[in-house]
């Protein structure tokens, strides 16, 4: 092909995927080929630019193509050209809508505020026609058909439209109330689909029934809070005046979604609004909401409560829509807003795989969220990364953003850099839909399409509800003080009920008299529930329950017994596990030479009878599998682990992506077990584990840190779900968190778990001795908000997590892993630390020399951890056996009040030390001495060896480290070394 014929094929198919006719196509080519023939040529020869083009009209009658000289050569054929570039420039103005539409699109209710924070109009965007010049285009241009392109679909059925009715028909699709962000998702399917959506002529259409229930879910959404408002004036409930449009747009979702096959429905929301979602969507009792606003109303359940905004629910009802049961689940949280966005997450994920809903069609997930807080807070970002990892995906999650344009007092100008506050959304792809909340009938449109982009796509979506904020933060709250030109509009808007109803009745669609009736009838509801809240007299929190899990807590109708087996298990069981620990049940599976010794090392243990601290976790592991427990470990490079112990899953190193995961080989008929490594977050998935935990008490979850102190990071969701978690909402949790820790030299940021901040937040009393009975130990768990262990041997820590499920309830498991002891040689058990009949020991006496002469002692130290056996290495060496016992406390929370009892007692003539590694201001001290002195009536002091008070947790300087060992070490044997403590 010449060069021009080259050009012009490409040209023509151009021209073919933008839908032109072949007879067009064909009038330009015949044009076109010598045409641009004689461009090339002309330009070949050195024709400036601009200058290269000849008219096949200048050119010879018997259509020779020689080369003219430049000075006989004339200008375009204007006609055709333009021809061209006008269609050009028709398409350019279609696609400037679709990306920059939603920029003009009058979406906020009080028309003072540019959602986009820009009050610039894009210079593409055509408001009036001396803009049309920007595409080259001119008045008289409105009146001409264009070819309407295939990547749009505003002509319906038509194929061509005047300038002026395309023009039209994009501002009726992109900037109107509903504002569409879509055009940065790289795949044309979904492109298309949103389009055809929001462009086609006439698609926003409603029934006559569809209207009518939606006015009367704006009558129930509004009169509930001006319900409240008459009855409690001066109480604080979060109310959502200004977005009453949030609970039909709820509903919408649910009913489609429902519609789709979905029956499971979990939600998470900040607390405006809350208590309308929990009684018209959520459709929890008005009486149980009414009776919390009574200030005499007693707590039937233990523990602390929580405000009646933060509280969640669970219940199943018929979805009147679509006749189909459906059950919905409100997730209670705190006032840290967007932390329970991961925790819904992790609920959803874990409701989806115990029912087999491997794509999530029958269990979903909504979040609302706050404008100020879904652009400000970094957990949003966290949970959205988590959104497509095939660990963590829950097929879409419908994100609605109730807008109210400020944050609290903060502008929003002054509270985010990103146009809109759902700009977050972008990085996964979310397609966002921004609709004025004042209009009832585009929240409905835009809540449908996004439960159906959901059901078609299993990909998240963003609702933002553009609204305001009629009360302020909260009814106690004057906001004139920082917004009195926004409050001033507020006062003078007329309320979207009202404006809604007006519209109907002037439409025919309903009479005033069906309206005023549709009020009175909701009004009358209202009355008589607050009529019967005055009959409670106790609040029970367990109504409240957003996780209840039937039949756990009873055994044949009757409350479970304070009691736990032995978690020890057969020979056998131990030696079929440690087998599949210690292979390939794979074949043709080609694994790495040092795994090959790795696993080498564990078949010689198996046969030795031993256990390291990777093994014991297996067996722990395993053998729940066995007996049917779902078992889910989690975290930042769980699947080898961060110190190369764990190799859980096997790579085969010749095929990408071939793994073998041997603990799912153990039986046919036992659990699965998911490890995963999780994206490089801590707050979002501690969280989600966390909500993974809450659906079912038959699973053993667990989440670990890739060095201790990463915590920090989650500590939101430690301190305000894990801790507290079953005083605030009677909510028990089993989850685990593994946390590295050890002083080893490895500097202040991979070395201290924290382990004071844990042992803080306990809730035992360190003054009061309790009651010593024969269910001491299991009743000690069940009184405590969470579990500490330090455990020193593989076998204890083998049992702590058998002891997690097979104990009668659930707490919250806090571990503090080694890292040196992983591979130390004495950190070893035997299987006879593991076989039936044994249990986890909360303190492992002296077995030593010491123990044999009791009296002869001189100095007992109670230690927690690896400092163990620096402790009886440095005894050994001094030649201390006979004279010092040493006590290694594994359970620090519940304290083992029993056992530190009958220890100090048995070396009554010695000196109670408490030993560790960590600094004096950190670490166990300050826990356990007054616990200590409550167990021995203050008897005797209680002398401290360990490192200085800090500010850091360790110090980067190995010399500095092993000088700080030794002294330490020095004052535990050292026979004068306490007299500076008195």
């Amino acid at each position: 092909l010449t060069p021009s014929q080259r050009f012009c094929s490409s040209f023509m198919g151009f021209l073919s995927s933008k839908g032109y006719s072949e007879g067009f196509k064909s009038s330009l080519w015949a044009f076109g080929v010598p045409s641009w023939d004689v461009f090339f040529r002309n330009a070949n020869a050195g024709a400036p630019p601009g200058s290269a083009y000849q008219s096949p009209l200048a050119m010879s009658p018997a259509g020779g193509v020689a080369v003219p000289q430049f000075s006989s050569m004339v200008a375009a054929q204007p006609n055709v050209e333009k021809l061209v570039e006008d269609h050009l420039a028709v398409q350019s103005l279609i696609r400037a809508y679709q990306i920059r539409g939603h920029h003009v699109a009058q979406l906020d209710p009080l028309g003072i505020m540019d959602a986009d924070l820009d009050s610039c109009v894009p210079t593409d965007i055509i408001t009036s026609s001396d803009k049309l010049g920007f595409y080259g285009l001119e008045e008289s241009d409105l009146d001409k058909v264009f070819r309407l392109p295939t990547t749009t679909f505003i002509g319906g059925s038509e194929s061509a439209l005047p300038l002026k009715e395309i023009i039209r028909r994009l501002e009726m699709a992109y900037c109107q109330h509903i504002g569409v962000e879509f055009m940065f998702i790289n795949d044309l399917e979904q492109c298309q689909w949103i389009r055809q959506k929001f462009e086609t002529p006439g698609v926003m259409q409603f029934t006559l029934e569809e209207k009518r229930t939606l006015l009367a879910r704006m009558v129930r959404s509004t009169r509930f809070e001006e319900f409240l408002q008459r009855k409690w004036s001066s109480e604080k409930r979060f109310g959502l005046e200004g977005c009453e449009s949030l609970i039909p747009a709820l509903k919408t979702i649910i009913d489609k979604s429902s519609e789709n096959g979905v029956e499971n429905v979990i939600m998470g929301m900040p607390h405006r609004g809350r208590l309308n979602v929990l009684a018209n969507v959520i459709r929890k009792e008005l009486e149980q909401i009414f009776c919390q606003f009574d200030s005499k109303l007693e707590a039937a359940d233990e523990g602390s409560g929580d405000v009646k905004y933060h509280l969640g629910m669970y219940h199943r009802r018929i979805n009147r829509v679509t006749d189909r049961n459906i059950t919905l689940s409100l997730v209670a949280n705190p006032s840290h807003l967007e932390a329970v966005d991961p925790v819904v997450q992790g609920k959803t994920k874990a409701e989806q795989f115990y029912c087999g809903d491997s794509d999530g069609k029958r269990v979903m997930s909504i979040l609302l969220h706050g404008d100020a807080a879904f652009a400000g807070q970094g957990i949003v970002y966290e949970t959205f990364h988590l959104s497509d990892l095939p660990s963590y995906t829950t097929h879409g999650t419908v994100h609605v953003v109730v807008n109210n344009q400020i944050g609290f007092t903060t502008d929003p100008r002054m509270a985010r850099s990103s146009p809109y506050p759902t700009d977050v959304a972008r990085v996964v792809n979310a397609p966002i839909f921004h609709v004025n909340a004042d209009d009832p009938e585009a929240v409905m449109y835009v809540c449908n399409v996004a439960a159906e982009w959901r059901a078609t796509f299993h990909k998240d979506v963003v609702v933002d509800l553009v609204c305001y904020r009629r009360m302020g933060h909260n009814e106690m709250d004057e906001p004139m003080f920082t917004q009195p030109l926004m409050y001033k509009q507020i006062k003078k808007q007329k309320g979207v009920l009202l404006k809604y109803a007006e519209k109907l009745i002037a439409e025919g669609a309903v009479s005033r008299q069906e309206y005023e009736e549709e009020i009175a009838k909701y009004d009358k509801i209202c009355e008589e529930a607050y009529a019967r809240s005055k009959d409670e007299k106790i609040l029970h929190i367990k109504h409240w329950l957003d996780s209840p899990w039937p039949g756990f807590f009873t055994l044949d109708g009757q409350p479970k017994s304070m009691s736990c087996p032995s978690t020890g298990l057969t020979e056998e069981n131990l030696t079929h596990i440690g087998g599949i620990a210690s292979s390939v049940p794979v074949e043709d599976f080609t694994i790495h030479g040092g795994l090959s010794r790795i696993l080498k090392g564990r078949a010689d243990m198996v046969k030795k009878r031993t256990v390291d601290w990777a093994l014991g976790e297996y067996m722990a592991f395993g053998s729940l599998l066995k007996e049917g427990i779902h078992v889910r470990l989690s975290g930042q490079d769980v699947e080898r682990g961060t110190f190369s112990h764990r190799h859980h899953v096997l790579h085969d190193q010749n095929v990408d992506k071939r793994t073998c995961i041997p603990m799912n080989h153990l039986s046919p008929d036992q659990a699965p077990y998911t490890v995963c490594n999780s994206s490089l977050s801590e707050y979002g998935v501690l969280g989600f584990e966390l909500g993974f935990a809450m659906a079912s008490p038959n699973a053993l979850v667990l989440w670990e840190a890739q060095f201790g102190d990463f915590h920090n990071t989650a500590q939101c969701i430690i301190d305000q779900f894990i801790c507290p978690g079953q005083a605030k909402w009677v909510r028990q949790n089993g989850i685990v968190l593994l946390l590295p820790h050890g002083m080893e030299g490895m500097g202040p940021e991979h070395s201290s778990a924290r382990p004071e901040r844990f042992l803080q937040m306990c809730n035992d009393d360190p003054d009061v001795m309790p009651t010593i009975t024969e269910d001491f130990a299991v009743r000690q768990l069940y009184d405590c908000n969470w579990i500490v262990v330090n455990c020193s041997s593989p076998a204890n820590y083998f049992h702590v997590i058998r002891r997690q499920i097979l104990a009668p309830f659930r707490k919250p498991l806090i571990v503090f892993t080694p890292k040196s002891l992983l591979r130390h040689p004495e950190a070893r058990s035997s299987f006879d630390e593991m076989l039936p009949g044994t249990h986890f020991q909360r303190v492992i006496l002296e077995d030593g020399v010491a123990a044999e002469r009791p009296e002869e002692v001189k100095r007992l130290i109670f230690c927690t951890g690896k400092v163990y056996y620096e402790l009886t290495k440095e005894r050994k060496n001094r030649g201390m056996e006979g004279t010092v016992a040493i006590a290694r406390m594994e359970q620090l929370s519940p304290f083992p009040f029993d056992l530190v009892k009958a220890e100090s007692e048995r070396y009554a003539n010695a000196d109670l030390v408490w030993c560790q590694e960590e600094h004096k201001n950190q670490g166990y001290y300050d826990y356990v001495k007054p616990r200590i002195r409550t167990t021995i009536q203050r008897a005797k002091p209680v002398w401290y060896a360990g490192r200085d008070p800090a500010a850091a947790p360790a110090t980067g300087n190995k010399n500095t480290h092993l000088v700080e060992v030794r002294r330490f070490l020095d004052t535990a044997f050292g026979l004068d070394a306490f007299k500076d403590q008195q």
